[in-house]
C-alpha cells in the first residue's frame, strides 16, 4: 500500500516545515511502515545547522522515523483520528551523514504493544547504507 503526501496529511497532524515523510511506500496497519524523505537544500534547518557543510540534524531523522512509525499505528481502525506521541528513544546510533540530495529510506517495525504504549525498531538508509538506527517508544494520545 502506498500513501501520497496528501494522504499522509490526513493521518498525521504535522505540516511544513515539520512533516518529514514525503511518501509511504508500504505499510501494514499495526505492524510496520516504510517511507521516504527527499532531503532538499531548501529546508529551513540547513540555514543554521552547519550552513557551510549542510548535514541534516539527527533529531530530525529520528522524527522522520517516528512519523513513519506513527503511520503504522494510526492507520489501525481503532486509532484513526488520534495522535502518536514520543515516549522514548533508545539505542539511537548515527552511522552516516545525511545531506541535501539524499533520499532517506525510512523503516519502522512495531515490535511490542501494551495498551496505548508501544515500541518500534527503526532504521533509516541512504543508497542502501544504514544511516540511523533507533528503538522508539510511543504513546497513543
Amino acid at each position: 500500500m502506498i500513501l501520497s503526501s496528501d494522504e499522509i496529511k490526513k493521518i498525521l497532524p504535522h505540516r511544513y516545515p515539520f512533516l518529514l515523510v514525503d511518501k509511504i511506500t508500504d505499510f501494514e496497519p499495526g505492524k510496520y511502515a516504510k517511507g521516504i524523505k527527499c532531503v532538499s537544500a531548501n529546508e529551513m534547518h540547513f540555514v543554521g545547522h552547519f550552513p557551510e557543510k549542510q548535514i541534516m540534524p539527527g533529531v530530525l531523522i529520528i522524527e522522520a522515523l517516528a512519523q513513519t512509525g506513527a503511520i503504522a499505528i494510526l492507520t489501525e481502525e481503532e486509532n484513526r483520528g488520534k495522535i502518536a506521541l514520543f515516549g522514548g528513544i533508545k539505542n539511537a546510533r548515527f552511522k552516516k551523514q545525511v545531506i541535501p540530495g539524499d533520499v532517506l529510506e525510512l523503516n519502522c517495525e512495531i515490535i511490542k504493544r501494551h495498551g496505548p504504549v508501544g515500541i518500534g525498531n527503526c532504521n533509516a538508509y541512504v543508497d542502501g547504507n544504514l544511516a540511523v538506527t533507533a528503538q522508539l517508544t510511543f504513546a497513543i494520545g
